[in-house]
C-alpha cells in the first residue's frame, strides 16, 4: 500500500548526490494524487536544480522485472506512478567511493535523485508497475554507456526475486562485472582566461583534478564567430568564465568603449548561446561598478542596476545575458587583489621605495581575493547550490581604499601615517582624461551566498596574510 500523509523529505546516502524524497500523496475514495515533480518545493528542499528535458515511462507487466543496472552521463530523477519496485544503485564514479551499492524500495510516495555516473537499476515487486524518470539530457541510440552485471557477486545486491527466476534482457545478462567497469570521468570544466588573476588562482584551487581545461586569451577568443565550434561542448559541463576588459578609464575611450563591448558584451553572449545550446553550467564573474554606488546599505543581488561609465554598463549587460543561461552563476565582487599587479602590490613597492602616496577615502568597501573567488566558484559548483547571481567578497569593516592602504604599510612595517586621504575628485584632478566615473559605495551584502554554507574569510586577514607572504617573496 502506498503511505499517504508524508511531509516532504530529502534524505541522504552512502553515495553522495543520491538522495532519496518522500513524497506528499493525497488520498481519499476516489484514490490518490502527488506532485511528482515540483520545481519550487524541491529545489527550495535542497534538490539540485538539475533541467530535466526528457521525461521516460517504463511499464512492466510481470513482478520480476528486472532492468539494469546502467549509468548513463545524465542525472536522473526516478519514482514509481503505480506498483512497487525495489531499486539499487551502485557508484561508478572515478573516485573514493567507487563500488558503494545502496538499495531501497519506492513506491508512489518516494523518488530518488541519481546523480550522473551513477549505476542504476529495479526489479518490479508487483505486476502492472509503472516507472517513470527525469533525465536531463536526451537519450542517444548510439550513445555507448556504462553498465554493470546485475548479479555481479562484487556488489552482492541481494535482490528480492533471485535473478534466475526474475525477467532480464539478453543485454544484461551479458555485461560484465563491477572489476571491468572503467570508472566514470565527470564531464569537464572548461576555465577561459587562465593566465589572468582569477585564473591563475583557479588554477590553484583545481590543482590535481584531471577533468579541468583551461585556455587563455587571444588564443581563446569570445568574441569570435567561430566560438560556438571550439569545443566539443558535449564533453563539458561547465563553462567558468574568468576573461574581462577591466581598463575601468581606457574603457571611456573610443577604442576602448568597442574593446569592452566586444569582450564583456559580444564574447559573453557567445558563451551564453554555446550554454544554452548544449546544457551546460556558466560561471561568470561581475563587478560592484553596475551600481551607482548611492545606497546607504549593502547591496542585494536582486538590488537595480545603474552603472556610472563604460566598463559598469558592459559588465551590466553581460550579467543580463548571463541570466537568460538556464544553469548559471553570477558572482558579483568587488576590489579583486590576486597575483600580478594589484592596488596592494603597488602600495608595498611605495612603501618600500619611500613614497608617501595619496589614495583617495571616499570610496568604500571590501576586498576581495582572487584565492576567496575561485574558492567560491567551486564550493557553489560542488554543493550545486541554487542558480543565480551571488556576491563574493571578503567579510568584515567596511573599508576606504586610504584604510587599505595604512593597514598594508603597518602589515609590511611602515608607518601607516605617511598615507594621506584625498576625495576621489581630487585625486584625479590632475589625471589625463578620460577618467570613468566609480562607485563611492561598493559595498556588498554577503547574506545570499552564506546561506549556501559558505563562509567568506575576513578581508583584513587575508590581507595580512597576501603582504606575509609578498614580503617573504621578497626577502627570497
Amino acid at each position: 500500500m502506498t503511505e499517504l500523509g508524508k511531509a516532504l523529505r530529502a534524505t541522504s546516502t552512502a553515495i553522495p548526490g543520491l538522495v532519496i524524497w518522500d513524497l506528499p500523496v493525497h488520498g481519499d475514495n476516489r484514490g490518490w494524487f502527488k506532485e511528482n515533480w515540483q520545481r519550487e518545493k524541491m529545489v527550495a528542499a535542497g534538490m539540485p536544480d538539475f533541467g530535466p528535458v526528457q521525461n521516460n515511462v517504463s511499464f512492466n507487466s510481470s513482478a520480476g522485472t528486472t532492468r539494469g543496472i546502467h549509468a548513463e552521463p545524465w542525472d536522473k530523477y526516478i519514482s514509481v506512478a503505480t506498483g512497487r519496485i525495489f531499486c539499487a544503485w551502485v557508484d561508478l564514479r572515478d573516485g573514493p567511493t567507487f563500488g558503494t551499492v545502496v538499495t531501497a524500495e519506492v513506491d508512489p510516495s518516494r523518488a530518488v535523485f541519481v546523480p550522473q555516473g551513477v549505476g542504476n537499476g529495479f526489479q518490479t515487486l508487483e505486476p502492472n508497475t509503472a516507472y517513470t524518470y527525469l533525465v536531463n539530457d536526451h537519450y542517444s541510440p548510439d550513445g555507448i554507456y556504462t553498465s554493470l552485471n546485475p548479479a555481479d557477486t562484487t556488489i552482492a545486491i541481494d535482490w528480492p526475486i533471485p535473478l534466475e527466476k526474475a525477467e532480464l534482457s539478453a543485454k544484461d545478462k551479458a555485461q560484465g562485472p563491477l572489476s571491468e567497469v572503467v570508472p566514470i570521468q565527470p564531464r569537464k570544466i572548461l576555465v577561459i582566461g587562465c593566465g589572468g588573476q582569477l585564473g591563475r588562482a583557479l588554477r590553484a584551487a583545481y590543482d590535481g583534478v584531471s577533468h579541468v581545461d583551461y585556455v587563455d586569451l587571444p588564443d581563446f577568443d569570445l568574441s569570435s564567430g567561430a566560438f560556438a565550434t571550439a569545443r566539443r561542448w558535449r564533453e563539458y559541463d561547465t563553462i567558468i568564465n574568468a576573461a574581462a576588459y577591466t581598463a575601468v578609464d581606457t574603457a571611456e575611450t573610443a577604442e576602448g568603449r568597442v574593446a569592452a563591448w566586444a569582450a564583456n558584451v559580444t564574447g559573453v553572449a557567445n558563451l551564453a548561446r554555446v550554454a544554452a545550446a548544449h546544457g551546460l553550467t556558466v560561471v561568470h564573474v561581475s563587478t560592484d561598478y553596475v551600481f551607482d554606488g548611492t545606497s546607504a546599505r549593502p547591496y542585494r543581488e536582486d538590488d537595480p542596476m545603474a552603472p556610472l561609465g563604460v566598463y559598469g554598463q558592459t559588465k551590466a549587460a553581460g550579467d543580463q545575458i548571463v541570466g537568460t543561461v538556464g544553469r548559471h552563476y553570477i558572482l558579483r565582487t568587488s576590489w579583486v587583489i590576486g597575483e600580478g599587479r594589484n592596488f596592494v602590490r603597488t602600495m608595498l613597492s611605495l612603501a618600500e621605495r619611500g613614497v608617501d602616496p595619496s589614495v583617495v577615502d571616499d570610496q568604500v568597501g571590501r576586498l576581495t581575493f582572487t584565492t576567496e573567488l575561485a574558492r567560491a566558484i567551486r564550493h557553489l559548483l560542488e554543493t550545486r547550490a541554487p542558480y543565480g547571481t551571488y556576491n563574493v567578497t571578503g567579510s568584515g569593516p567596511v573599508t576606504s581604499w586610504a584604510d587599505v592602504a595604512r593597514r598594508t604599510f603597518e602589515l609590511a612595517g611602515h608607518d601607516p601615517n605617511r598615507v594621506t586621504g584625498v576625495s576621489t575628485d581630487e585625486y584625479f584632478s590632475t589625471a589625463p582624461n578620460p577618467v570613468s566615473p566609480r562607485p563611492l559605495r561598493g559595498v556588498l551584502d554577503l547574506t545570499k551566498i552564506e546561506s549556501t554554507g559558505f563562509v567568506p574569510a575576513a578581508a583584513d586577514e587575508s590581507l595580512a596574510d597576501y603582504v606575509r607572504l609578498e614580503s617573504r617573496a621578497a626577502v627570497n
